[in-house]
């Protein structure tokens, strides 16, 4: 097939609605299509003289690159317009070239339409076009009437198909890569409708969605001009300025006020972004008490906007520093993100862990095998064999597989005459051990139980995360290694049946030292 893309942008490659076109191109496996930048392109503008209608037919009397892109688009199978919109049209090249396709029509009048029209000279019945635009405004609706009624006249009304998409320029700004992204995805997803027979209509309805909500873009393309709206500032707005206004226009309130403090280091700028629950704004002066300060170069936040260093590596690495509450980075994805929910608050439940699941076996052991062995025993081979079937609402973890048979062995051995209180407390030290090596795993054990609420999965990026969790795996391995000291001891005396409830007061203390060490470890780190 041949695909022929004709790129009306000025910018050459460098049109942002290029980035849908190639798209487009990817999702159709058009890897073949020829493009013509029309901006580097010699195309002069029409003459009107007529001179191919009548006196040499078919040919126009301009010498220039039109003659070759002529030939070129009778011979296309597809056509695939790229441009931006300009001033509600196509480009002024474009249009050159779309007036210079005057020699593929007949001079005669067509009958049959209604408001005149001249025919085809060439049969081109089973061509299809294809328009691709993106504009400056907030959406296409109502911004393209006059770029559809050209269309509409020369490839007929309805047998052509269009992506018109608003917010084009925000397919150059690496800091939007992962909204504008999503948005390409569904572009591919519209090239491969295409090229098997036509864009579907869900499709469709998804492409004519806004990327951002009207308030919000507006806000960025305001920022983004560098200059003040009031007439008496000629003065242009500091870059970091215009950075961070555009940041605070992302922010998606979540009922809490706070003010968000950067500090600029190499350039030694300092802004203020407060954060209410309608929205937030950017002050240069007259600053609050911060609840939130980050310190950090520009150069380095900028390349994290970007994508170019990943904001939880150079936190890591002590790049830039965060004072005050940490949670604020915890949820910055909810905050400045796009104006959805979490990934944590999408994750479905089979895609969910519970460390009760990998406990419930060996409290078991340690709460009912102490007071009465057999009972102990067929319970927990009982809990053992539920597990499995717990798999199928919660996703299994490498742990909870490996205590299955460990603790039907266990069972088994005090069932068949073994010492209980050499298993109860072998139970334990096994325990232990299990938590020692996840300390040094690829992912900590703690890692997998706890990833949910730090973004899912997302979370195993984040070496912070990722130390915290390593050392509390560590330190939960050492309480399990010494526990069936006393545990043994214990079991020899009196206190047998109660070995249970004692061994669960540490764990109780470890816990809470858990949950104390989850937030404190990371905002330790933050600091520097």
């Amino acid at each position: 097939m041949n695909i022929l893309v004709i790129n009306g942008s000025p910018k050459s490659e460098r049109s942002n609605t290029m980035c849908l076109t190639h798209a487009f191109l990817d999702g159709a496996q058009w890897t073949d299509a020829e493009i013509i930048d029309v901006a580097d392109a010699s195309i002069k503008s029409c003459l009107g003289c007529f001179a191919c209608w009548n006196k040499t037919p078919g040919t126009c009397v301009i010498n220039d690159d039109m003659s070759e892109i002529l030939k070129k688009m009778i011979a296309a199978d597809v056509i695939i317009w790229s441009f931006p919109l300009y001033y509600f049209s196509v480009p002024g090249g474009l249009k050159n070239l779309i007036d210079r396709q005057l020699p593929l029509n007949l001079p005669f009048m067509a009958e049959g339409k209604e408001s005149g029209s001249h025919p085809a000279r060439y049969d081109l019945t089973n061509q299809k076009h294809l328009v691709i635009s993106t504009c400056g405004f907030w959406t296409s609706k109502g911004n393209y009437d006059g770029v559809i009624s050209m269309f509409d006249h020369a490839c007929g009304k309805g047998s052509y198909s269009a992506i018109l998409c608003g917010q084009g320029e925000l397919f150059r700004l690496p800091e939007l890569k992962s909204r504008t992204d999503a948005y390409l995805d569904i572009v591919r997803r519209a090239g491969a409708e295409y090229a098997a027979g036509g864009i579907h209509a869900v499709t469709q309805a998804e492409l004519m969605e806004s990327l951002y909500p009207r308030e919000v873009f507006e806000k960025m393309a305001d920022a983004s001009w560098g200059i003040s709206k009031s007439e008496d500032s000629g003065t242009p707005a500091d870059d970091s300025l215009n950075f961070t206004t555009q940041m605070a226009v992302l922010y998606n309130p979540d009922g809490v006020d706070r003010v968000l403090e950067f500090y600029y280091t190499d350039i030694d700028k300092t802004y203020q972004i407060l954060m209410t629950k309608q929205g937030a704004k950017v002050i240069t002066d007259g600053f609050k008490p911060y609840t939130t300060r980050i310190e950090t170069p520009y150069s380095i936040w900028r390349s994290i906007s970007r994508g170019e260093i990943s904001g939880q590596d150079a936190l890591y690495q002590r790049l830039y520093k965060v004072l005050g509450d940490f949670n604020l980075m915890i949820k910055w994805n909810e905050l400045f993100g796009m104006h959805t929910a979490t990934k944590s608050a999408n994750i479905k439940t089979q895609n969910k862990t519970n460390m009760r699941i990998f406990l419930a076996p060996w409290i078991v052991i340690w709460s009912v095998m102490a007071i009465n062995p057999t009972a102990g025993a067929a319970a927990a081979i009982a809990i053992a064999a539920i597990v499995p079937l717990l798999w199928l609402a919660f996703r299994p973890v490498v742990y909870e597989q490996i205590s299955i048979p460990i603790v039907a062995g266990l069972s088994l051995a005090v069932i068949f005459g073994a010492d209980t209180r050499m298993i109860v407390s072998s139970s334990y030290l096994i325990f232990g051990l299990i938590w020692i090596i996840g300390a040094f795993t690829n992912i900590p054990l703690t890692a997998h139980y706890s990833a949910a609420h730090y973004g899912g999965e997302d979370a195993f990026s984040n070496p912070i995360f990722m130390k915290t969790n390593r050392i509390l795996t560590a330190a939960w391995g050492g309480l399990y290694l010494i526990t069936p000291i006393w545990t043994y001891i214990l079991m020899g005396t009196g206190f047998s049946s109660y070995i249970g409830f004692i061994n669960t007061v540490l764990p109780a203390l470890m816990g809470v030292f858990t949950v104390w060490f989850q937030k404190w470890y990371p905002a330790h780190w933050a600091r520097g």
